[in-house]
């Protein structure tokens, strides 16, 4: 339809969409100022024509675009903005201020802030995704979009309530870890504001006194008197790769995402060295691992099945990537162990056996677990032991395999 052929003011939704354009911009009173324009690309919007409070001038105020803004809600749209110019308020002026308003709001939400704050962090992709997608599931949604200035402790103090009241789908009990997780995030996350000067208080201060506290199963482990049939179990695990994962975790004693992720180039066989790059360490710090013949017999055996990736332990579906996280936990599980072993109870065991055996060198154990010297003692001892080690883990080695050894007896120590 051509506008020349309107003759009906306010027009029908059905004359505003089958209204032509032309090759100049036209505009059409649809009453009392409220204009129609179509340009010539065939896009339509309102405009309403008012005087300026200001300067008694005459301006336009866009409204929308039609068909998003149709007929009825444009003239609410000009009836609120005919108000605001009885009282004096140019229209365009206020909608110019609420814009800012929302941008300043904006940079003050907690999704920004949170998102600022990971840049400062040098988490492993694992950790990244474990505590990005933790905020992102059980904080954002309530909070993302709020300014973090205005959240009070009471509010942050029953979403964190909440979040450990949820239940986890796998094992139907309350997610109390990951409520203590996300709100230790979430303390960091306001500390930063406060360093650079974005918040003057941290309203999570305190708030984990008052949390349920969660029983760690991290270090779950065998007891002296059962680790010989848990070896035994291992031995017999079906799955070749996994089954080596196992021995090498209990012989090695590393922590489990260490060797998930070990690629074969930190490996130097030849040599019996195990080189793990700073950038995978838990404290950032490269670490030397002495292989004893029994981990390098394993390494062989394993090197035949998954050389074709650059990981020990490729995913089956991607072998770019390496296994799941729990792959391992599954394992156990199979195997009966589910509520008595976990895989990063390998360091427990090994750290006591050690720490037992050798009574007089607990420095060169704790350079074995690859845990850091605290205080001076840290600062000036630089020794990583690795001659000591070498022969600390090759006897380690032969201990778990004489346990393994149904034809030995074992005497439970005293």
């Amino acid at each position: 339809m051509k506008r020349d052929d309107v003759n009906k003011f306010p027009m029908k939704d059905t004359t505003l969409s089958a209204l032509e354009f032309e090759e100049k911009e036209y505009r059409l009173n649809n009453g009392d100022n409220l204009y129609f324009v179509v340009n010539p690309k065939g896009n339509k919007r309102w405009e309403l024509r008012y005087k300026k409070p200001s300067t008694g001038k005459w301006s336009f105020l866009g409204l929308g675009a039609y068909p998003e803004v149709g007929s009825k809600w444009a003239r609410q749209k000009a009836d609120e903005a005919r108000k605001l110019i009885s009282q004096g308020i140019d229209p365009v002026v206020q909608k110019a201020e609420e814009r800012l308003a929302t941008l300043e709001q904006g940079a003050y939400t907690f999704k920004q802030l949170a998102e600022e704050f990971y840049l400062t962090k040098t988490w492993t992709p694992d950790t990244t995704a474990r505590n990005v997608g933790a905020l992102n599931n059980h904080v954002m949604p309530a909070m993302g979009k709020r300014d973090y200035r205005n959240i009070t402790k009471q509010e942050w103090h029953d979403l964190f309530q909440e979040i450990q009241k949820k239940l986890n789908p796998r094992t139907g009990k309350p997610i109390i870890e990951t409520g203590q997780r996300v709100t230790a995030l979430v303390r960091e996350i306001y500390d930063y504001a406060e360093v650079i000067g974005k918040a003057t208080y941290n309203p999570i201060t305190n708030l984990h006194k008052y949390l349920k506290k969660h029983e760690s199963n991290g270090m779950k482990h065998v007891s002296d008197e059962e680790l010989p049939a848990l070896l035994r179990a291992i031995d017999k695990y079906p799955a070749s790769d996994t089954r080596i994962g196992l021995k090498l975790l209990s012989i090695l004693f590393s922590r489990p995402s260490e060797l998930r992720e070990a690629k074969w180039e930190e490996f130097d066989l030849a040599k019996g060295i195990w080189l793990i790059p700073a950038s995978r360490m838990k404290m950032k710090k490269e670490h030397k691992v002495p292989l004893a013949t029994q981990a390098l017999s394993l390494l062989q055996e394993l090197k035949q099945l998954t050389s074709h990736s650059p990981f020990l332990f490729p995913s089956r579906s991607n072998k770019g990537q390496p296994k799941s996280d729990t792959i391992f936990i599954e394992a156990l599980k199979r195997m009966g162990y589910g509520g008595k072993q976990n895989p990063h109870g390998f360091r427990h065991i090994a750290s006591t056996t050690l720490n037992n055996q050798f009574s007089d060198k607990p420095q060169v154990v704790e350079a074995c677990l690859a845990h850091t010297k605290n205080g001076v003692k840290g600062t000036y001892d630089k020794a990583t032991h690795f001659e000591e080690r070498k022969t600390m883990m090759q006897w380690y080695a032969d201990h778990l395999e004489k346990l393994a050894d149904d034809s030995v007896i074992h005497f439970k120590r005293a």
